[in-house]
């Protein structure tokens, strides 16, 4: 019963509006209270507080904002469907995605010429 509640409240946490290529709006401060909600129910200790996943969340949003646009739609679609998939879709794994698959276009050798 727990863990249904938890996917529950996950997943309600997570729910965004896609509106075309627009960067996904998270309503970050449910994900960060379901995250939280989830550690205590996992009577695990809270990797990081509210307040701090919330900071971190509009940090990442900020960043992507500047990215969104210039990354190619191919790679925006990947990174969100793959969150998705995973139940963990979030400004930072987005942010995140989209570094990791420019790093994997222009690995640092051939960035230092």
């Amino acid at each position: 019963m727990k863990a249904m509640l938890l996917s529950l409240a996950i997943l309600g946490a997570q729910l965004t509006v896609a509106v075309a290529d627009n960067l996904p709006r998270i309503r970050v401060e449910a994900l960060c209270k379901a995250r939280s909600a989830a550690d205590k129910m996992m009577d695990i200790p809270e990797s990081e507080s509210i307040a701090d996943c919330i900071q971190d969340e509009k940090t990442a949003k900020e960043k992507l904002n500047t990215l969104w646009a210039t990354t190619a739609g191919s790679v925006r679609a990947r990174c969100k469907s793959d969150a998705i998939a995973l139940g963990t879709l979030s400004y930072l794994d987005l942010l995140t995605c989209i570094q990791m698959a420019d790093d994997v276009k222009w690995p640092s050798w051939r960035r230092q010429r």
